[in-house]
C-alpha cells in the first residue's frame, strides 16, 4: 500500500537536487536555487496525472482539507456532512474553520450513505464531504445529485484513495475541490504533505495565498507581496515535494502491484461462503490499497480477530470498529468536545449531541468489517501463506461457532 515500500534512488536524487542548492523553502531565493522548484514541478505533475486544472501543495492532508474549506468559504456555523467512519483529521479540519461536523451513517461502501446525507440536510448545511476510505469511493453520482438539488458544496476527502477513479475520473477531482494526503503511509508519500485539487481558478488562487500567510505571490519581491486576506502557514517544503515528485512517477507501478496482490489475496477469502466483500460503486476504479471484507456477525468478526491475534497473523488486518483513530465509537474527545482552545457555542453543542446520537446503521456495517492492507512487496509465496493462514483462522472460528450453536 504505502509508497515508502518502494523508496529508492529516485527519491534520493530529487532530494539531493534540493540539498545541493541549500534552498529548502518553496518560495523565493530565485538565484541560489538554480532553477530547482520541486513544489511547482510536483503540482504540475499532479494536474497531469490526475486530470485537474489546478493543484496546490500543503504541509499535510489535514492542512489541505482546512485550506480547501477556507477557499470554498466554509466557516463559522456552517454544517459539513461527513461520515462516521473516517480519520480524525476530517472532523479536525471542519472544526478548525469554525464549521460544524455533522456525522452520519455509512453503508457497505464504507463511505457516506446517500440516504443518511439526505436526512441530515438542514438550512445550515453548506457542504457534503465524502471520505473515500481504504482505497475505494463513495457513490459520487448520488452525492452529486444531492448537492446539486440543495445547492451544496461537494468536497472530496480522497486522502486514503490516491489513484482511485470513478467512471474514468480521478477521485479528488470530481467535486468542487478534493484533497490527498501524502503522509508516510499513503500510496504516494512526501513524508509529510498534502494537496488541494480543483478545476476552479478562484479556489486555487485562494489556496495559494491561504497557505502562505495571505501572500498574493504576484510580485518578484516576496517582501513586497500584498495580503488580500488573512492566511496561515501550511506550506510544504522543497524536500518533501522532492520525495513526492519521485513517488508520483511510480504511481502506475504502485497501483498495478496493489491490484494484483489484492486480487490474489481475495481469491483465498472468496473460497469461504460466509465472507462477503465491500461494495465498490465502480470496481474498475478501486485503488485496491485495502481488501475490506465482512463476516456475518459482530461476534464472529471479533472471534476471527482474536484468533488471528492468537496465531500471530493479525498484523495488517484492521478492525476499525475498535480503532481509536477511525470510528465514532472511540472518539470520546470529539463527543465530549475536549479541546485546548474554546469552541464556539454552536460547535460545542453539536459535538455534545453526538453522545446521544445513534449510529446503529454504521455499527451494523463496521462491527462486521475487517480491512487487510495490501503490501507492494508481497511475493506470490507470501500471499499464498497469508491467504491460507487467514482462511484457516476464519474456518476454525466458523466451525467452532457451528459446533456450539
Amino acid at each position: 500500500m504505502p509508497g515508502f515500500e518502494l523508496f529508492g534512488t529516485e527519491e534520493r536524487k530529487e532530494v539531493n537536487d534540493v540539498l545541493e542548492t541549500g534552498i529548502l523553502m518553496r518560495y523565493g531565493f530565485d538565484g541560489p536555487r538554480k532553477g530547482i522548484w520541486k513544489a511547482q514541478e510536483l503540482e504540475k505533475a499532479i494536474t497531469e496525472v490526475f486530470g485537474c486544472k489546478y493543484a496546490h501543495l500543503t504541509s499535510s492532508g489535514t492542512a489541505a482539507l482546512t485550506t480547501a474549506m477556507a477557499a470554498l468559504n466554509i466557516g463559522a456555523g456552517d454544517e459539513v456532512i461527513m461520515p462516521s467512519f473516517t480519520f480524525v483529521a476530517s472532523f479536525e479540519a471542519v472544526l478548525s474553520v469554525g464549521a460544524v461536523p455533522v456525522l452520519v451513517n455509512v453503508d457497505e461502501t464504507l463511505t457516506l450513505s446517500p440516504a443518511a446525507v439526505k436526512a441530515a440536510i438542514t438550512p445550515k448545511t453548506k457542504c457534503v464531504m465524502p471520505v473515500h476510505m481504504c482505497g475505494s469511493m463513495a457513490d459520487l453520482d448520488a452525492l452529486k445529485t444531492i448537492c446539486t438539488e440543495h445547492n451544496l458544496i461537494l468536497l472530496e476527502d480522497a486522502c486514503q484513495s490516491i489513484g482511485g477513479t470513478y467512471k474514468g475520473k480521478a477521485l479528488g477531482t470530481i467535486g468542487h475541490a478534493g484533497t490527498f494526503s501524502f503522509d508516510f503511509v499513503k500510496t504516494i508519500t512526501c513524508g509529510e504533505g498534502g494537496v488541494v485539487m480543483t478545476n476552479s481558478e478562484d479556489v486555487w488562487t485562494k489556496c495559494d495565498g491561504y497557505t502562505d500567510h495571505g501572500h498574493d505571490h504576484k510580485g518578484v519581491d516576496r517582501g513586497a507581496d500584498l495580503h488580500p486576506f488573512i492566511g496561515y502557514n501550511f506550506r510544504i517544503s522543497e524536500l518533501h515535494a522532492a520525495v513526492g515528485l519521485a513517488q508520483i512517477r511510480k504511481l502506475d507501478t504502485f497501483l498495478s502491484l496493489q491490484r494484483k496482490n489484492n486480487k490474489a489475496l481475495r481469491a483465498y477469502l472468496e473460497t469461504i461462503p460466509e465472507v462477503s466483500f465491500r461494495k465498490v460503486p465502480d470496481e474498475a476504479g478501486d485503488s485496491c490499497s485495502f481488501l475490506s471484507w465482512f463476516l456475518p456477525s459482530e461476534e464472529l468478526t471479533k472471534a476471527v480477530i482474536a484468533e488471528m491475534k492468537e496465531q500471530g497473523i493479525l498484523a495488517g488486518n484492521f478492525y476499525w470498529y475498535a480503532n481509536n483513530w477511525h470510528y465514532i465509537s472511540k472518539w470520546d474527545h470529539l463527543k465530549n468536545a475536549t479541546t485546548l482552545n474554546r469552541l464556539s457555542d454552536v460547535q460545542q453543542q453539536a459535538l455534545l449531541k453526538l453522545k446521544d446520537t445513534s449510529f446503529a446503521a454504521s455499527d451494523a456495517v463496521m462491527s462486521r468489517c475487517i480491512s487487510t492492507a495490501i503490501s507492494l512487496l508481497w511475493t506470490e509465496e507470501q500471499i499464498k501463506e497469508k491467504g491460507e493462514k487467514m482462511v484457516a483462522a476464519i474456518k476454525k472460528v466458523l466451525t467452532s461457532a457451528t459446533v456450539h450453536a
